[in-house]
């Protein structure tokens, strides 16, 4: 029997699953799982690299514990967020998404390269956390001057287990700045932009080998084993985890990434007006849409029900009679110091929600009435009738958000392995 190990890190939590094949089916084993999120430093939201990769280590040696051969392991994360690296040293802070540093950097970009050409070459959508806006921020706070390297999360983690600094495709096409083309980096927007030549190198594929671990990481977790990239943006992992590839599919967690595979990237207009995404997958394009998901359910339930289980928030929507609903892909909901005041201020006074239930009831409603306007644009800018909808992630588990989904779609909505991304990691890792 061979097994193979996936660590799925996502911005909430991370999960080492092992997996492996046994009479033609897929079988696996959670053996270890860790809290993550943001934390503030110096006025800023920061990720804490050094937690990360020690819950990493930990979680490779309860693998070796349970399992003590294990043919490979790979690592996928979230994406656009990486480290600096200034030879063998981190540049840190490592900066999270969600801080809002890029605001300023954001007119400057398009000032050097109007967003539209950006678009034009790459096919990625606006997002104000691009990576190729916070690159363009370091720039202008004098941090890529002594920077060697730039390792998106995943890459990191990897050259901290084998000391090998491997760059990977899928996950490198979110900086918005690899070519939808060539799917390597674009020379003319790195040098538009003045960004250090030395720090865009040649993209591996999912699949590819990087190394032993090395072996003072072998010494400490138990045991040794080829680490490879898998589709290290974790969304691209989640995609291949989905069998059925002619359907529509809905990555739901923290963030709601709805799209199709295709053959080649749409960069299109309407596409660009859509602010639809074309990301990299394992041998397909990812077209999808970036929905703001579970992140204000969540958010909303901390704030104003934190005693309440996830199902029984569910319940109290459900309950409630409110019939309001807000856009969720407004910015207010990105990162609010109070999600319940950003949902207020979508609302005349008096007429927002009052009681909690009607917080809840307003969030599902919201997010599936996203959905629809998704699907939509999806089907004009690609010419497709979608008939499924594949809901993987986390959010699967969400029953009623599954059937106001499929109510305000009109689309078969089928529910899929929670797990989705660490089933698709595995099966980069077997196909090798």
């Amino acid at each position: 029997m061979k097994y193979y190990l996936a660590i799925d890190i996502g911005a909430s939590s991370g999960r080492h699953i092992v997996g492996w094949e046994k009479e033609g089916r897929f079988q696996t084993e959670e053996v270890y799982r860790f809290p993550n999120g943001t934390k503030e430093e110096c006025g800023h939201l920061v990720w804490d690299v050094a937690a990360l990769f020690a819950h990493v280590k930990a979680g490779i040696a309860a693998a070796f514990g349970k399992y003590p051969r294990i043919e490979s392991l790979a690592i996928d994360t979230w994406a656009v967020d990486y480290v600096l690296m200034g030879g063998e040293e981190e540049i840190l802070p490592c900066y999270a998404y969600r801080d809002g540093r890029t605001q300023g950097a954001i007119a400057v970009v398009h000032e050097k390269i109007p967003f539209e050409r950006l678009y034009e070459k790459t096919g990625i959508q606006f997002q104000p956390f691009n990576t190729v806006y916070q690159l363009c921020d370091d720039m202008a706070r004098g941090r890529l001057d002594g920077a060697t390297d730039f390792l998106m999360i995943p890459e990191y983690l990897t050259y901290k287990l084998t000391g090998v600094k491997a760059h990977e495709y899928t996950n490198a096409t979110t900086t918005g700045m690899v070519n939808a083309a060539s799917g390597e980096y674009d020379a003319e927007i790195v040098s538009a932009l003045g960004l250090p030549v030395r720090l865009f190198r040649p993209l591996s594929s999912p699949g590819s080998a990087v190394g032993q671990l090395l072996p003072e990481i072998a010494a400490e977790t138990g045991g040794n084993t080829q680490v490879v990239l898998c589709a290290s943006h974790d969304t691209a992992s989640a995609v291949e985890g989905i069998p059925m590839s002619e359907a529509a599919y809905l990555s739901s967690g923290t963030w709601s990434l709805l799209g199709v595979r295709l053959p080649k990237a749409i960069c299109s207009d309407a596409a660009r007006r859509a602010n639809f995404t074309n990301e990299g997958g394992v041998g397909y394009v990812r077209f999808l849409k970036n929905i703001m998901g579970m992140w204000v359910i969540n958010r909303l339930k901390a704030e104003i029900s934190p005693d309440l289980s996830f199902d029984e928030a569910m319940n109290a929507g459900k309950g409630s009679g409110f019939e309001g609903t807000v856009d969720v892909n407004d910015e207010r909901f990105l990162a609010p110091a109070s999600m319940k005041q950003a949902f207020d201020s979508c609302f005349a006074e008096g007429q927002g929600p009052k009681e909690a239930g009607d917080y809840f009831r307003c969030a599902h409603r919201s997010l599936a009435l996203g959905y629809k306007a998704a699907l939509a644009r999806l089907e004009e800018c690609t010419g497709r009738t979608i008939d499924t909808l594949c809901i993987v992630g986390g959010g699967a588990k969400n029953v009623w958000l599954n059937e106001l989904t499929a109510e305000a779609t009109g689309k078969r909505v089928v529910a899929l392995p929670v797990e989705a991304t660490a089933l698709g990691n595995l099966a980069v890792q077997m196909k090798r």
